[in-house]
């Protein structure tokens, strides 16, 4: 009569995840919901979702996820599928993939970046066809 279903990360959007200042991980993190970290990451991260570098936050390591705003220090590789935000306070520092940027004055952004718009998995005309 119930039953337990687990959720799915759709479920879970509109959820965050929340480091803490003061608070230090060294690994990896993989999340399927939005993550807010106002502590320090020594590590890659991964979501579907967006990631929130807080003021007092750090990251060492490499970000792929959804979209992103960074107000605290970044120092490594950042893929991100849509919109990176970096606010007046940040540091950034290393390689960054996005499709749209939005750099507020202040900011200091150290960093290679490259602008890709978002690609629809369509075949190709020879694909459709064969022969």
């Amino acid at each position: 009569m119930f039953e337990k279903q687990q959720k799915s990360y759709t479920d879970l959007l509109g959820k965050t995840n929340r480091i803490v200042e003061g608070t230090t991980i060294k690994g990896d993190i993989i999340s399927q919901a939005d993550f807010r970290l106002d502590g320090e990451l020594v590590g890659n991260f991964t979501t579907r979702g967006k990631i929130v570098i807080g003021p007092a936050g750090s990251v060492t390591g490499d970000i792929k996820c959804k979209s992103a705003d960074i107000e605290g220090r970044f120092n490594g590789k950042i893929e991100v599928a849509e919109m990176l935000n970096v606010k007046s306070k940040a540091h950034i520092l290393g390689e960054v993939i996005t499709g749209k940027l939005s750099v507020e004055p202040g900011a200091e952004f150290s960093a290679s970046c490259i602008m890709r718009t978002p690609q629809k998995q369509t075949p190709k005309p020879d694909e459709q066809h064969p022969g």
